[in-house]
């Protein structure tokens, strides 16, 4: 009997050594692109998971790091590991990090998936081009307000667009992202599309929206933390820190023509299908955040427009940690906005039963309710500026219904 078990055991060793290869990229052969796919198509034989460690030196680079010309693309019931180790977009790239796989070009209507998550393991880090192709959302050109080697390039779009979000996923439920660190992202570091149920955790961002490149001063607009777009429910999001070049965590939730999914020029890789109650942004948690905006904007927003509403959301641990001899932001949390790009000042009850607690500012702003608000709470905010009032009304208190303030 013995012997049968230790004949089982020498068996089963290198068969699970094997399998262990199969998903690790460096195992394979070709660029460091190709070699992820391949380890991402083995996955569904390691039980869908994807294991990235450190890239191993060989006779094609000493880099102990991943470049990547192109997004890794996660197909449902995955999880990718990153163990120690960095991936790098390089120069040649207009592409995503990480892309949920059932979206992209050529895709003009996305199939929901489930189960996908991305999971860093000591320091996960994921760094953007030293040269980036484009930066910024599609209402900026390149060139002009954003960096980008495309700029003035034939046969290139001249605009920002979804291919510039660091992680970017669409119609995923049942899915979470953690333990990353997003180094000079080329746009919006995370952007999440109709997505739900799933978690956010564990994430650092480091963007300064201006970069030294070549020994120039550039600008690179956009540099959002962590987006929840149109259609996103039942989320959490716990435990984000560093700086960020624009708003560190942004729900936004802004009409759009109804379009096919995949176009180029778009923020949204999804476009809408409906007017419908669908588009709202609910029941999403956002907690322990201690960042600031490096750009002067703000570090919780929550923004909709074109009749599109935000509500049960909790935000509950905000600190600002922005230089007291620094830039500013203008708010720690901002609500709704007045400008009449963004559809003015929403009516009342589309933006409701939210509670902002526990709230530590040294912005232009505590919490900047710049639109209408409804049926919330808001408590726990220590203000060190003494410029300003615990609770900005910049859209006037006409506005405000049944809101709770300290």
């Amino acid at each position: 009997m013995k012997k049968l078990i230790l004949a089982f055991c020498l068996f089963l060793v290198p068969f699970t050594l094997y399998a262990q290869e199969k998903n690790d990229p460096n195992a394979y052969t070709g660029t460091d692109s190709e070699r992820i796919a391949q380890a991402v198509a083995a996955s569904a034989e390691a039980g869908g998971v994807v294991r990235i460690p450190a890239r191993i030196p060989d006779a094609a680079s000493d880099r102990t790091f991943w470049l990547i010309d192109s997004a890794i693309l996660l197909p449902a019931n995955t999880t990718l590991i990153l163990e120690n180790c960095t991936i790098k977009l390089s120069d040649a790239s207009r592409d995503n990090f990480i892309r949920s796989a059932n979206c992209g070009l050529g895709i003009s209507h996305i199939e929901p998936i489930e189960n996908v998550h991305v999971i860093g393991v000591g320091h996960a880090e994921l760094v953007g081009a030293d040269h980036p192709r484009a930066t910024g959302d599609s209402g900026k050109t390149l060139g002009e307000r954003t960096y980008g080697t495309d700029a003035g390039k034939e046969g290139e779009s001249q605009l920002g667009d979804w291919r510039n979000i660091g992680v970017l996923f669409a119609y995923v439920e049942h899915f979470s992202v953690r333990g990353l660190t997003i180094r000079n992202p080329h746009c919006w570091a995370m952007s999440f599309e109709r997505c739900a149920f799933g978690q956010i955790r564990e994430i650092t961002f480091l963007a300064q929206e201006n970069r030294q490149i070549d020994g120039q001063r550039v600008r690179i607009l956009n540099q959002d933390g962590l987006d929840l777009r149109k259609g996103c429910h039942d989320i959490m999001i716990d435990t984000i820190m560093g700086c960020t070049g624009d708003d560190t965590v942004a729900l936004t939730a802004i009409g759009t023509e109804i379009r096919p999914d995949g176009m180029i020029a778009r923020t949204e890789v999804s476009g809408n299908r409906s007017d419908g109650r669908e588009n709202d942004i609910w029941n999403v948690t956002v907690r322990n955040v201690m960042s600031h905006s490096t750009g002067g904007h703000q570090i919780v927003r929550l923004l909709n427009a074109s009749g599109i509403r935000i509500h049960h959301v909790t935000v509950d641990g905000v600190v600002d940690t922005s230089p007291e001899d620094g830039i500013r932001d203008r708010a720690t949390i901002r609500i709704g906005d007045s400008n009449p790009a963004w559809g003015g000042v929403t009516p009342l009850g589309d933006t409701y039963g939210i509670i902002v607690t526990n709230v530590t500012s040294r912005s232009k702003a505590a919490v900047l309710i710049a639109g209408s608000l409804a049926d919330s709470i808001l408590s726990n905010i220590l203000n060190l500026n003494p410029d300003c009032e615990a609770v900005t009304y910049e859209s006037g208190k006409e506005n405000v219904k049944n809101v709770q303030v300290p």
